[in-house]
């Protein structure tokens, strides 16, 4: 099973290379995984029929019981053979669909058979978690399904209507899984059904949500509005989303779960009155509408309804006409959606009042899509027909709830066969005062794929109790009935077969009055749900600008100080309410009185910061307090944080100076004298509450601390630095999540700075025409004495030249050159003795930072990138990239981070050993160094040749492109 899945992936991977060579018919070959998972579905069809099951598993966060956990039964098996069947038929179909040349065929051939995949994954999971990775990831490929011809506006706004309205859906049951988890005390989905928790408040709010994701799914009313807006999509996308896949995950879902939790007093009520309601308004909304994809989208909005009520019932009967009816909706709705793609593709239009005469000149067509609609309308001999009648066979002898159910779903069977009759009319029928169509011919391999799954659905109507062993294999996970039901295409006349027939009478009569019904249905047409979307957006949008004219104000003291306040208040709620410090251990003022005067000198510097008007004044202050924190850690005992700080405010003050460059030298804020009065008082009472909470947290300790046990583990590892091995071991997913949060904000920040391209080429000194940027601010004397023009000179920096003379320090460019290579030593040895001393990656990469930006200080930009030649980009990957093998690794022994270590002697320097703690330590360096470089070159380097730039001191030959971009 999970070979089939990662087939889907891998090759999705390798669809844009197929495409550039194959073409359209590279979707032959993208049709293999799919095809393979159905001739394996089909394999195992008597196990699945048999009551068994095939199971496959992996764990995946052991100590939370969350596994990678795969499982076929019948309800699965069932979804598998439409997911994959239907997959590889519309993949085949899109071989005739699309043109070698058309735009974005490779990205839109990936996304879909990645959709397979994550599909086919979705309806194996039987973990929670793992099934809710597989949704969202079917959410995100639809998003860019659906939104394929971006360029149109259309598509993107239902693209991203889709993704809103089943993200949020999707967010609301990952809720409800984890209560749902915690409650039966597992999330494997076969043991919640098996053995389900008592339902308790929490179980009804989890079920609640759960319906919630698994509806906005499915389309069901009040979400319905994405759907038939998602058919901006290629006619594919709908035919395999929208009839087989996507759209089905909900109904899934529901039907998995029904065994279970159908007995929960909120489940029916919601099931039937919005499936029965999602009927109706899906039938009575295709009867006025002219774009035949349209007709059939709200179409399947009703079907998806009815199929709804008919999977979250809770009993058996409605259990198997709820299978068999998912058999039956995809073997004819696939199919029409393909046909209305090939009408579309022939005829140039999906109008139903522009074609006329289509049948005549494209027959075949015309019964494949006859032959399909008449399974739809519920006729015989098809399966629709047998699957219907067993959903009214079912409801029928159901409670009283169930009745009243049956008569709405009478009343949308009606609606169903008088659109599916307008269809097949609007499509293919010859219309009075409306010239003939033309078209162009259709080729077998267009015609087949919609062909055989009509031809599916006409044999598994006589043929459908070859299925009845499959299907009620799941039904029977229901309670038993006295008489159970079986699948059989006749079951003689009696209340259904009536029930049916009066539902082609009436479809009949609302088809022949179709201009009556669609003026009709205009004129009582109430606001529909896409409008209503619409509208909240809308009001959404404009609320914001509201808030946000009214909150922010362009002053960041204003939004710190809310920021402070509002944090206060909650704080000291919290405190005045439970009174935690009553019985806690009193806090000690120090530990040593030289702890005390760092406090107090760290304490002064800080208010100072609100006295400053210069801005440099201010930075100088705020790094103060950093520094005094880092006193405060080696007073403590704790080097490896007063390293690290040391290093970290360091950078950041020079980032800081950096900055304040391209800003005025005082603030420019007016602040009056009540604020200023007031900024002493927030500040402490922030300060103090944060103290206060702090020091209650601490006395609140119930456990033994564990420091006494990791100092025990490191021990026995020969190790001596505990705060090392943490990090890069015994917290090393920690570290993991670190660095990538820190590679991506760094990222993030300074592609600010570069308005088009992070790429600046390279920076020579020949493309100056001027001075520098460090120069041009500077006061020009042409008295300073110009000295022996033949006196040889020594150049201690690589772009010394660049430097106007008055500009350069001789003393700071000879110290900087004579310390780069020791500081970057330094930081070598910093990474490889944090196993007994003090350092680190991180601290590390912090140092070899420092010896950069001391090149750059030193001799600008050109100098730096003589110091660094190579993309920041590169070091920050490569170490991402090394961390994360090395964390995979550990996959080897079983669990990923798993760390090893190998013991050596080498000849000159004896005994040794190397650990993978190192390696994983060695990309933290590497992606800090390739962070800090990235700050320096945005904040510094390219600050410097905007500077110039504007100067007019860059040389225009090469063509300056435009703001980030090279020469």
């Amino acid at each position: 099973m999970i070979a089939l899945i990662v087939c889907h992936f891998a090759l999705a991977a390798c669809a844009g290379p197929l495409v550039h060579r194959l073409g359209s018919r590279a979707f032959v070959v993208l049709a293999l995984p799919p095809a393979a998972a159905t001739v394996w579905a089909f394999t195992r069809w008597n196990t699945a029929a048999s009551g068994g099951e095939v199971t496959w598993s992996w764990q995946w966060i052991p100590d939370y019981d969350v596994a990678l956990a795969l499982r076929l039964d019948a309800l699965s098996e069932l979804m598998v053979l439409l997911a994959a069947g239907v997959g590889a038929l519309v993949l085949l179909y899109c071989a005739s669909y699309f043109r070698g040349d058309t735009p974005q065929l490779a990205r839109f051939a990936g996304n879909l058979l990645a959709f397979a995949g994550a599909m086919l994954a979705l309806v194996l999971a039987d973990d929670l978690i793992t099934l809710y990775v597989f949704w969202e990831l079917t959410t995100v490929f639809s998003f860019l399904l659906i939104g394929h011809g971006s360029e149109q506006r259309h598509s993107r706004r239902s693209a991203l209507q889709a993704l809103t309205v089943t993200a949020f859906g999707g967010l609301a049951m990952l809720v409800g899984f984890l209560i749902l988890g915690q409650a039966a005390g597992t999330y494997r989905i076969s043991a919640i059904v098996a053995d389900p928790p008592a339902t308790t408040l929490a179980v009804s709010v989890a079920i609640a949500l759960v319906l919630c994701g698994a509806l906005s799914k499915s389309a069901v009313w009040p979400l319905s509005m994405w759907l038939p807006n998602a058919m901006a999509a290629p006619t594919p996308v709908s035919a395999y989303l929208h009839a087989a896949a996507m759209v089905k995950a909900g109904i899934y879902l529901v039907a998995r779960l029904a065994p279970a939790f159908a007995d929960v007093p909120l489940w029916r009520p919601v099931v039937l009155v919005l499936g029965a309601a999602t009927m109706l308004l899906g039938g009575w909304r295709a009867l006025r509408l002219n774009d035949l994809k349209l007709v059939l989208a709200y179409g399947t909005v009703s079907q998806l309804g009815f199929l709804t009520v008919l999977a979250g019932a809770g009993y058996r009967d409605a259990a198997l006409a709820a299978a068999a009816m998912i058999l039956a909706h995809a073997l004819f709705k696939a199919p029409l959606f393909l046909v209305t793609g090939i009408v579309d593709h022939a005829a140039g239009t999906r109008d139903l009042r522009r074609l006329s005469g289509v049948g005549r000149s494209l027959p075949a067509v015309a019964a494949v899509a006859v032959l399909a609609a008449a399974s739809m309308a519920a006729l015989p001999p098809l399966l629709g027909f047998a699957a219907k009648e067993a959903a009214f066979e079912a409801l029928l002898h159901g409670t009283a709830a169930d009745r009243w159910t049956l008569a709405a779903v009478v009343a949308g069977s009606a609606l169903t066969t008088a659109y599916t009759v307008r269809f097949v009319w609007g499509a293919f029928a010859r219309k009075p005062g409306v010239a003939d169509t033309p078209v162009h011919r259709v080729g077998p391999a267009f015609l087949a794929p919609p062909a055989l799954l009509a031809v599916l659905g006409l044999v598994l109507g006589p043929g459908v109790g070859w299925t009845d062993r499959l299907l009620a294999a799941y039904a029977d996970t229901f309670p038993a009935t006295e008489a159970p039901y079986h699948l059989a295409l006749w079951h003689g006349f009696g209340t259904a077969l009536l029930l049916s027939a009066l539902a082609w009478a009436a479809g009949a009569v609302l088809f022949a009055g179709r201009t009556t019904v669609t003026r009709l249905s205009r004129r009582i047409a109430w606001p529909t749900a896409d409008s209503v979307f619409g509208h909240l957006l809308l009001g959404q949008e404009r609320l914001a600008l509201q808030v946000t004219g009214f909150i922010q104000r362009g002053s960041l003291s204003v939004y710190l100080a809310t920021t402070l306040l509002v944090m206060l208040a909650g704080q000291l709620a919290v405190l005045v309410t439970d009174r935690p410090w009553t019985g806690a251990v009193g806090p000690r003022l120090w530990d040593n009185p030289l702890q005390g005067a760092i406090a107090v000198l760290t304490c002064v510097a800080a208010l100072l910061c609100l006295t400053v008007r210069r801005r440099m004044k201010a930075v100088v202050l705020a790094g103060l307090t950093g520094y005094g924190a880092a006193l405060l850690f080696v007073v403590q005992g704790a080097p490896d944080l007063a390293l690290t700080q040391f290093c970290v405010e360091t950078v950041a003050m020079i980032v800081f100076v950096l900055v304040l460059r391209r800003m005025p030298v005082h603030f420019q804020e007016t602040v009056s004298t009540w604020r200023r009065a007031a900024r002493v008082p927030t500040a402490l009472a922030a300060a103090a509450t944060v103290g206060v909470g702090v020091w209650v947290a601490a006395a609140a300790r119930t456990a033994e601390p564990a420091g006494a046990a990791m100092v025990e583990e490191v021990a026995e590892h020969g190790l001596k630095d505990v705060v090392a091995t943490i990090i890069v071991d015994l917290r090393a997913w920690d570290t993991m999540g670190e660095s990538a949060v820190l590679a991506a904000a760094a990222i993030g920040v300074t592609s600010l700075i570069y308005l088009h391209r992070r790429s600046e080429g390279a920076m020579v000194p020949g493309e100056l025409l001027g001075r520098t940027a460090w120069s041009l601010s500077a006061r020009h004397s042409a008295r300073l004495p110009q000295g022996d023009d033949a006196a040889p000179e020594r150049g201690w920096l690589a772009a010394g030249a660049t430097l106007a003379p008055e500009h350069r320090s001789i003393v700071f460019e000879v110290v900087a050159r004579l310390l780069f290579h020791p500081i970057l030593v330094l930081s070598v040895f910093l990474l490889f003795c944090a196993e007994s001393l003090p350092g680190g990656g991180f601290v590390a990469g912090l140092v070899a930072g420092v010896a950069l930006i001391t090149r750059y200080l030193a001799g600008g930009r050109f100098e730096l990138a003589e110091a660094a030649p190579l993309q920041p980009g590169l070091f920050t990957g490569l170490g991402l990239f090394i961390s994360t093998g090395v964390g995979l690794a550990g996959l080897v022994d079983g669990t990923v981070l798993h760390a090893f270590t190998y013991y050596g002697h080498l000849p000159v320097f004896g005994r040794f050993h190397a650990g993978t703690s190192v390696l994983f330590d060695f990309g933290v360096y590497l992606l800090v160094l390739g962070v800090v470089l990235d700050i320096v070159r945005a904040l510094g380097a390219k600050v410097d040749r905007q500077i110039e730039r504007a100067a007019g001191a860059l040389a225009p030959a090469g063509g300056p492109g435009p703001e980030g971009s090279p020469r």
